[in-house]
């Protein structure tokens, strides 16, 4: 079995944080999010091969980061997109990185920005049990949030409609970015997008293939967060602390308080300071603030500043005269 992890977005809807760096490279603890799949995909032995699907802007983010890994299994798969508007979307890519790559075997398709509670090796039990389509389901409790995903309806565990960002969704049960393919499913990637259908979102695909082959949805309970916003990193790194707070040995603390689900960074700085509910990158600097549900990239300067629901971009400097 392969395997493709997704990673080729630009996520402009966290920039500042992400215009410089891969999303999958923010930090999730002491690991990773996209580390966090690796490690799992290195585990399981029936996935000899892991393709790294982004783009050539951030190639040589990715080269770098797979050198100093200790995972052998993922290579880069490079798509010839530099910028956002570039973008063949997610099955055209995928189709794409097929033919590239010469793929003949099943596929595990996931992305590299989702952080889950379920094991992937079950997810693959799964998939070798129905012998067939299959992708992960999850009920995100919120009709409103289900506008966003794939809305799946099932009759046992067999899906029996799947309607992509349905404007009145009639359920809170989606699809998430997790998907396993039988080899013979793979030639209808190009068939699909010959006949002219939307190349952007797998959930399209899906669509237009359960009413072709049968296709099943492991679902699953717990955790998921799919790492797009600022407000859902926030919320995977609280699930991941769980209340607690991590704080690195080299960080400098000064008569500054630490609330829940806080990570301080390498060399970051806090003196006078209270911060709750946030990330501080290495060697940011924040003197005499109330830092809440906020992120402070490296290298910043934040003196004399209350700040809530804030994104700050590395090595910026704000300072409020007193």
């Amino acid at each position: 079995m392969k395997a493709v992890v997704l990673a080729g977005g630009y996520a402009t809807r966290m920039w500042p944080i992400t215009k410089h760096r891969p999303k999958m490279f923010l930090p999730i603890g002491e690991s990773t999010v996209i580390d966090h799949i690796f490690a799992e995909l290195e585990a399981d032995d029936r996935i000899d091969e892991v393709f790294v699907s982004t783009n050539e802007r951030f190639a040589p983010d990715f080269d770098a980061h797979l050198a100093e890994s200790e995972f052998e299994k993922p290579t880069l798969s490079i798509e010839e997109t530099s910028e956002e508007e570039d973008k063949f979307g997610v099955v055209g890519a995928l189709a794409q990185l097929v033919d590239r790559e010469n793929v003949d075997d099943d596929l595990l398709v996931i992305a590299g920005d989702n952080l889950i509670s379920f094991d992937i090796s079950d997810f693959v039990d799964y998939f070798d049990q129905k012998e067939a389509p299959t992708l992960a389901a999850y009920d995100v409790g919120s009709r409103e949030k289900a506008k966003s995903y794939g809305l799946v309806s099932l009759e046992g565990d067999q899906v029996v409609d799947f309607q992509e960002k349905p404007d009145d969704p009639k359920s809170t049960l989606v699809s998430i970015a997790c998907y396993a393919f039988p080899q013979d499913s793979l030639d209808l990637l190009s068939t699909y997008l010959t006949d002219g259908n939307n190349p952007d979102e797998p959930g399209w695909f899906v669509q237009w293939l359960q009413n072709r082959q049968p296709t099943y949805a492991y679902t699953f309970e717990g955790a998921w967060y799919d790492i797009g916003t600022p407000e859902s990193y926030l919320e995977a790194i609280a699930w991941h602390l769980d209340g607690e707070s991590l704080v690195a040995e080299s960080a400098t603390l000064e008569n500054a308080t630490i609330g829940e689900n806080v990570h301080i960074m390498d060399g970051a700085t806090l003196e006078d300071t209270h911060v709750d509910y946030s990330i501080v990158f290495p060697d940011a600097t924040v003197k005499n603030g109330d830092i809440r549900r906020s992120i402070i990239d490296e290298n910043t300067h934040i003196e004399n500043l209350d700040l809530a629901g804030a994104l700050i971009g590395a090595h910026t400097t704000i300072a409020n005269g007193e």
